[in-house]
């Protein structure tokens, strides 16, 4: 029972019901979708900005979508009390001339579910990054591309650059904004559950997913990205272990930059700053794509 329980909290899919649109934000768009090399179909917006430099946004996961989070639905003890709209970003980009692209990763928000039917906080969803950057480049072949990737979204951005035929031979994308990077193991262990809870977790986490989720290491694979790098982190964040950040960011052989901010002591805290102060993280994009 115990085990169930810890691994549906971790890679149960379908948490994250889609709660906002961009038309609420005043924004031109168009519902897309697109499929991915094992054949999932992956939807989501492709938001107007007046131009072929595009944002590739992913979002983080199990309990997100390309909208954001909400508390709603959660129950009354949760990490953070209100909505985290990434539209709000995406209306910023759009004003400073992108068009971006937000899409749900497989078994999130509106997109259909993988062959592995649960998350897998990376290693699976990196077949997603890459179907989004395709995407973008089939629609306007001559795009500059930057990716906005968030918690499992850049662990999936950095397994997508160490995949054969990967991102890594994508010469249109131009930079990364990488927004707390986290690995499994890291946020296991801050949680701080009793060990025989852990471990009944994995013992049916890994029978699902088919892997021992505390194996695969993004890290292994950040030597790979080769294009300008930001790294976006909360230094208060308590799920994360900040060594864990710092070798992420030791290990890009590229430019980079690790921007640490002094928020409120929760996780979710970032997530939020980078639509509420999005001019501070995205001019990133502005130097490079």
């Amino acid at each position: 029972m115990f085990g169930t329980m810890i691994s549906n909290m971790m890679v149960k899919p379908g948490q994250s019901p889609l709660f906002d649109n961009p038309e609420d934000h005043g924004l031109e768009y168009e519902n897309v979708e697109f499929k991915t090399e094992d054949g999932v179909t992956l939807r989501g917006w492709l938001i107007n900005g007046g131009s072929d430099k595009v944002i590739v946004q992913t979002h983080f996961g199990v309990q997100c979508n390309r909208g954001g989070w909400t508390p709603k639905g959660h129950g009354p003890i949760t990490p953070w009390k209100q909505d985290i709209q990434f539209l709000r970003q995406a209306k910023y980009l759009v004003g400073q001339g992108y068009s971006v692209l937000m899409y749900d990763m497989r078994g999130h928000g509106e997109s259909d579910l993988g062959p592995i039917p649960w998350v897998s906080w990376g290693p699976e969803e990196a077949k997603d990054v890459i179907a989004a950057v395709d995407f973008v480049t089939a629609r306007f072949p001559d795009a500059s591309i930057g990716l906005l990737s968030i918690c499992m979204g850049a662990a999936s951005t950095t397994y997508a650059y160490g995949r054969d035929n990967g991102l890594a031979t994508r010469p249109n994308i131009k930079a990364i904004v990488a927004v707390q990077p986290l690995l499994y193991t890291c946020f296991v262990e801050a949680l701080g559950m009793p060990g025989f809870m852990t471990r009944a977790g994995e013992k049916v986490s890994e029978k699902r997913l088919g892997f021992d989720m505390g194996a695969p290491n993004f890290i292994d694979d950040a030597p790979k990205i080769s294009v300008p790098t930001l790294v976006v982190q909360n230094s208060n964040d308590p799920w994360t272990k900040m060594g864990m950040v710092e070798d992420y960011f030791q290990a890009l052989g590229v430019e980079k930059e690790l921007k640490l901010l002094d928020l409120e002591k929760s996780r979710f805290a970032a997530y939020d700053y980078i639509g509420a102060h999005p001019d501070d993280v995205m001019g990133w994009f502005d130097k490079f794509v």
